[in-house]
């Protein structure tokens, strides 16, 4: 389904393709025009260059004429940017700016290193993000635009019957082996002369750069936010909502050059240091400790999970009671049943066991159903550490998808199609109204939507 939602970085990320400079080697001049305009916007042949490198970067399969998939695309997004300016529709300066450090972030991720991604470029930080906020903005105000369209779509129990039974034999989707996991845990609980060893040590810190050492440096050496760390304990512009808010309400106090006292988050302790604040967003630098769990009670949670194992092992409770009477993780209410993070259910793909814990993956491919593991360590949300105990409730074979395990794949699939019913649709609505034209080179392509219609 081509969705603005199916490739978020359209124009932003198409111009940050991290590629090698030989890429480009051969082509040390392009002659750009415009090759189509909807609208009040032109399509430049530099776009569709721009997009079809950054995916196939990616390893996207481009199907056979991927330069018409690529202005397929972008028509469709410009024709979303118009109507959102007609309708009205508005994203803040603050949102915008939200986006564009989580963006940055990714390709600084991505390209290893910020000072990497200004040397790759030649421009820094700041001129990227001027260069980037308007597309930025484009395409939220696009995305929120097909959000309205599709808001009051959805699928019926009846209606995904159909959809199904419209699917032909060959063409339903293979569904990869799954997983159904269960864990119990214990996480002993951080001593309170450890926490005061930490806060003086921090405080040594904060003695130290108000005497005039760079706090920079003792980020480098000392922090444990390995992020960071290396940035001289620099975050980038980030706003409300994306830190801890005792971290955040600190941060938001201070002024230009000034330093917090200690702070104590999920994460840790810290002391921050203001850079710079523009609005809702601030650009600080923080040290971050972690108080540690001593060996000793890291070893009594070993233990005491041994001897769960042998409860549950003997049969005198089941896996679910076991979860429910000594875990202490919040999943103890659902029997121990683990939440996959990047789906929102409890089943874990085989083909996405790589997105946790690689230590996790290891010990439950050795188990059978109903088999629980040995104690086993693991590291917290909050970076602690802690033992766990871990059971496959139930593992599925690959398998072509079916109505009675994999319903809800189904249901997606069906409503992913009748919203694009409903986009169709609006797409030819606003063609009678929109002037669109297409460069003679462009115009024997097998377009999705009749973007032709009303070319002249």
């Amino acid at each position: 389904m081509k969705k603005i939602v199916g490739s978020l970085l359209l124009v932003f990320a198409c111009h940050l393709v991290f590629l090698p400079p030989s890429a480009y080697a051969q082509e040390k001049v392009i002659i750009d025009e415009v090759v189509a305009v909807i609208g009040n916007s032109a399509i430049l042949k530099s776009d569709i260059i721009n997009q079809q490198r950054q995916l196939e970067a990616q390893g996207a399969n481009l199907g056979p004429n991927p330069t018409c998939s690529m202005l397929d695309d972008i028509l469709y997004q410009k024709l979303l940017f118009n109507q959102a300016k007609i309708d009205s529709i508005e994203v803040s300066d603050d949102h915008v700016e939200q986006v564009l450090e989580r963006r940055l972030r990714f390709f600084i991720a991505q390209i290893g290193s910020r000072e990497r991604l200004e040397a790759y470029y030649g421009k820094s930080l700041e001129e990227l993000k001027e260069e980037f906020r308007e597309l930025v903005r484009e395409q939220e105000l696009s995305q929120r635009m097909e959000s309205t369209i599709t808001q009051n779509v959805s699928v019926t129990p009846a209606e995904v019957r159909r959809f199904f039974n419209t699917i032909h034999p060959d063409s339903i989707p293979m569904v990869e082996s799954e997983m159904v996991l269960a864990k119990i845990t214990n996480t002993p609980a951080v001593r309170e002369e450890e926490k005061d060893l930490v806060k003086a040590r921090l405080e040594e810190f904060r003695e130290r750069i108000l005497r005039g050492e760079s706090f920079s440096t003792l980020a480098i050496l000392y922090s444990e936010d390995p992020g960071s760390a290396r940035r001289g304990g620099e975050l980038g512009f980030v706003g409300r909502g994306e830190l801890y808010p005792e971290f955040e309400a600190n941060a938001f106090g201070l002024r230009p050059g000034e330093l917090s006292e200690i702070v104590e988050t999920e994460a840790g302790y810290h002391i921050i240091q203001m850079i710079e604040r523009r609005g809702e967003q601030v650009n600080v630098r923080h040290i971050l400790l972690r108080p540690k769990v001593s060996p000793e009670d890291l070893q009594q949670a070993r233990v005491k999970l041994d001897s769960v194992r042998t409860l549950i092992a003997s049969g005198e409770m089941t896996f679910a009671e076991a979860a429910r009477k000594f875990s202490d993780h919040p999943g103890r209410i659902n029997e121990g049943v683990m939440v996959n993070p990047y789906t929102g259910t409890s089943r874990f793909r085989s083909d996405e066991l790589g997105q946790i814990d690689p230590n996790l993956v290891f010990i439950v491919d050795r188990l059978e159903v109903g088999q629980v593991s040995e104690p086993h360590i693991m590291m917290t949300e909050d970076s602690q550490q802690a033992y766990r105990l871990v059971t496959v409730i139930s593992r599925v074979d690959p398998h072509r998808a079916n109505l009675e395990e994999d319903y809800d794949l189904i249901q997606q699939l069906a409503l992913q199609q009748k919203e694009l019913g409903v986009i169709r649709q609006w797409i030819n609505r606003r063609l009678g109204s929109t002037y669109v034209r297409i460069n003679e080179e462009y115009r024997d392509c097998a377009f999705e939507h009749n973007w032709l219609k009303t070319t002249p």
